[in-house]
């Protein structure tokens, strides 16, 4: 069957398949923690299979985490359309609030199944009174994920509906995190990657945006163009997403294999972060974002910012992609 439900580390899973592709979601966090190559072996994704104990206390570093608000925001306190904010502060050491919400709570599976694509399967939030988000994200709205495994890879489409009578902010991103490399065939030395950045922002003490760029470096300069090493050095780097040719994506070129691991966003994402765990050389995250860390608190314009509010009835929709491609020498 190519969506059926199953166990994924002693938790319950949805199981997509299509052709050589094999998936795995966990509803009970909302990640998609794995995207597999079945034929050659490939795991794209960093998986938590063999360490589920270390998953359930950083659900964060595995698969494809859901961050609703995304990263840090000063004290945990912000206004947008004159209504005040006040989100947990759950990172002690710099007070501020990180990730949002719905990284930790389980998911409701709203539909899965297959069709003329591929197989599917879509989970939904219905937020308003009495949701556990509903306390500090004080708005009605349905934010649904439906991820679709077909000959063209893996698609995430994001959907929110805000469907109550007051302006809701959107602030999302993903804190995707992709094994180097992606084959054991391989090693991460033969394994270099293209982002499309801009610029980037400089970082106070509490790990929020001054408002001012830093110079890109030797390394980062590649990254637009191809060839970057995301070991090069320790990363927990903020910037500005810059579309080339149309695109907004991570390629992770694998120069032994002639393979090409390529994760295309939504033009909607304006901002990355890249973190490579102090360097560890197995993983790192490519980390989409609409809103740029601490969005709201930022005295820059709504443009620069990325925060996007919706108004009562109105919808905001973004479609991602994976898949490989050969690369031409």
């Amino acid at each position: 069957m190519p969506a059926v439900e199953t166990t994924y580390g002693g938790e319950r899973a949805i199981r997509l398949t299509h052709g050589p592709y094999e998936a795995y979601l966990l509803p009970g966090w909302g990640n998609l923690v794995a995207l597999r190559d079945t034929a050659r072996g490939f795991r794209f994704l960093r998986e938590p299979e063999a360490e589920m104990d270390e998953f359930r206390k950083a659900p964060g570093r595995y698969g494809i985490p859901v961050l609703y608000p995304p990263n840090r925001y000063r004290d945990g306190e912000f206004t947008i359309a004159g209504r005040s904010y006040h989100l947990p502060v759950n990172e002690e050491a710099t007070h501020n609030h990180l990730h949002g919400f719905f990284m930790r709570i389980e998911w409701p599976v709203a539909d899965m199944g297959e069709d003329e694509g591929g197989a599917y399967v879509e989970m939904a939030h219905e937020v308003g009174e009495g949701h556990p988000v509903y306390a500090h994200w004080p708005h009605t709205f349905r934010f649904a994920i439906r991820y679709e495994l077909s000959d063209a890879g893996l698609v995430q489409r994001v959907h929110i509906d805000n469907r109550g009578g007051e302006p809701m902010p959107v602030m999302l991103g993903f804190h995707t995190a992709v094994n180097v490399p992606f084959s054991e065939a391989s090693s991460a030395e033969a394994c270099s990657i293209q982002l499309t950045i801009g610029e980037r922002w400089e970082l106070d003490e509490r790990k929020l945006p001054t408002g001012r760029f830093q110079p890109l470096n030797e390394n980062e300069q590649k990254m637009p163009t191809g060839g970057a090493d995301p070991f090069y050095e320790p990363m927990d780097n903020h910037y500005t997403a810059r579309p080339r040719d149309g695109h907004n994506r991570m390629v992770l070129t694998d120069a032994r294999l002639g393979l090409a691991f390529v994760y295309d966003v939504d033009l909607q994402y304006r901002h990355w972060m890249v973190w490579n765990n102090n360097r560890c050389g197995t993983f790192f995250c490519p980390e989409p974002q609409t809103s740029m860390v601490n969005a709201p608190n930022m005295d820059l314009p709504q443009d620069v910012t990325g925060l996007i509010v919706l108004a009562p009835g109105e919808s905001f929709s973004a479609r991602s992609r994976m898949y490989v491609e050969e690369v031409s020498h």
